[in-house]
């Protein structure tokens, strides 16, 4: 038997469910990569052995009762440390909420746990999903798989360390400027940012109302369509969540198919300030679709220069209504970094906001409309530059700072804004040997045919089943 650790997550669940290896041998395997691997990664803030191990031993009772089993039986999984486990420690990345236990569970992990997945701790993040590295003040820096001296992209830093490690087989992140898909890009991994209300978030740390997203990292196109059926579609808990119907993503996933399909490819914005290896291997990414039949267009995309400011417009007031006492009774609790980013939110004009808001429906409109008249998926860069390191990225709370983080979230955060869903893919490694990757973004709760078109790349390509060295 290959050691089990680096098997899909579809591959552990069928092997869970035919027997051939029970879920407390395929825990035990996690958390011995975790004990020898967490030192290097930093990617888990707290690691909950014994509850996981009891968890597996009931996936294997029941197994041996012959009950029904869940798409996800037996299978060990970590989260981002802002899901809400009832009893279980949520720090949410912070000195703050280092000793916060919620009494209720959050929705998403209900149905995990219903699906039969095994919880292995909490994972690293940026402290209250407050940055695009993975830079941590309290919890430390997390570090990437490929190279642990680069960043692996934040928020859901530990998300895409740990799966990316091969440390859990799947993670959940949130997404409120790219904190799924950069993490996933930059570590090698598929990251789904849902269509906004695709994804309850009903007992999930919010950090900005109207651009959080919930959605899974794995390491392969029908892993991350598995996990993100399970977690899709309304939740009464939840009533912003949408009653839109939920497709079978798997299913999608098992069906790659782009052969006349349009590819529309930006010739504004994305690319601006664009390294030429990223911009070589997009343009290998878009070859290997040309190849597979699809139609490659290129699309002016409008209004994105503008968006970056009605986000910040948005998520600072947002985040700072959030914060307001903490930032008024315990400023120094907050790393300098996430405090620098979460003041000016507290004196942003009522106008800017109410503005944001007001324009962003016709904004979306004009997106959708000029976009996907002319495409059917529109092929973005995840970042567009080569991954940086920790020590290029620790920059203070300055101006420097400041041009980092609109660097790190260029090509991703203009989709929280506009709703759409965005699906981030690996894509090959630049001359530093870090992955890079790029986003298929799609028509609103058209997350089906983004995992379609991503899994024809995938079987042509076949970039998921590299995995880094380390350990």
């Amino acid at each position: 038997m290959s050691d089990p650790v680096h098997w899909t997550l579809v591959e552990a669940a069928d092997a869970v469910d035919s027997g051939r290896i029970s879920s407390r041998e395929l825990t035990e395997a996690c958390l011995r990569r975790i004990e020898t691997l967490q030192p290097i990664l930093n990617c888990f803030i707290h690691v909950d052995a014994e509850e996981a191990l009891a968890e597996a031993d009931a996936a294997d009772s029941r197994r041996a009762r012959g009950e029904p089993l869940g798409p996800l039986h037996g299978v060990p999984l970590a989260h981002k440390d802002m899901y809400y486990a009832a009893g279980r420690l949520s720090t949410c990345g912070s000195k703050i909420r280092k000793d916060f236990r919620p009494e209720e569970s959050g929705t998403v992990m209900e149905r995990l746990s219903v699906a039969g997945a095994v919880h292995l701790g909490g994972l690293n993040m940026s402290e209250f999903a407050v940055g695009p590295t993975g830079h941590n003040a309290h919890w430390g820096h997390c570090r990437n798989p490929w190279n642990p001296a680069h960043v692996t992209g934040g928020s859901s830093s530990g998300s895409g360390s740990a799966v990316g490690g091969r440390l859990a087989f799947a993670a959940l992140g949130s997404d409120t400027g790219g904190s799924i898909r950069l993490p996933a890009g930059i570590c090698g991994l598929v990251g789904i940012k849902p269509t906004q209300t695709r994804v309850s978030r009903n007992g999930v740390m919010g950090l900005s109302f109207s651009l959080d997203s919930v959605g899974p990292l794995a390491r392969t196109v029908r892993d991350c369509a598995r996990v993100f059926g399970i977690v899709a579609g309304h939740d009464p808990k939840d009533p912003t969540s949408s009653q839109e119907p939920v497709d079978d993503y798997e299913a999608a996933a098992c069906r790659p198919e782009v052969k006349g399909l349009r590819i529309g490819v930006p010739t504004n914005y994305y690319y601006d300030g664009a390294a030429d290896e990223v911009r070589a291997l997009m343009q290998q990414s878009l070859k290997a679709f040309a190849d597979l039949g699809a139609e490659i267009v290129e699309i002016e995309i409008p209004d994105q220069e503008h968006i970056g400011d009605l986000a910040a417009a948005t998520m600072g007031p947002e985040s700072g209504t959030l914060h307001h006492a903490w930032l008024r009774d315990r400023p120094e609790d907050y790393g300098p970094q996430v405090r620098a980013r979460l003041e000016p939110g507290l004196s942003t004009p009522g106008t800017w906001y109410l503005r944001a808001q007001q324009i962003r429906p016709q904004m979306v409109r004009r997106f959708v409309e000029n976009v996907f008249s002319r495409c059917d998926v529109l092929h973005l860069p995840t970042l567009n530059v080569p991954v940086p390191t920790v020590e290029e990225t620790d920059l203070g709370d300055g101006p420097d700072f400041a041009r980092m983080v609109a660097r790190m979230t260029h090509c991703t955060r203009p989709l929280n804004y506009l709703t759409v869903p965005s699906l981030a893919v690996p894509a090959g490694f630049t001359a530093n040997g870090l992955p890079a990757g790029f986003q298929l973004a799609g028509r609103p709760f058209g997350e089906a045919l983004l995992f379609s078109v991503a899994a024809a790349y995938e079987a042509a390509t076949d970039w998921t089943s590299c995995r880094p060295a380390l350990g």
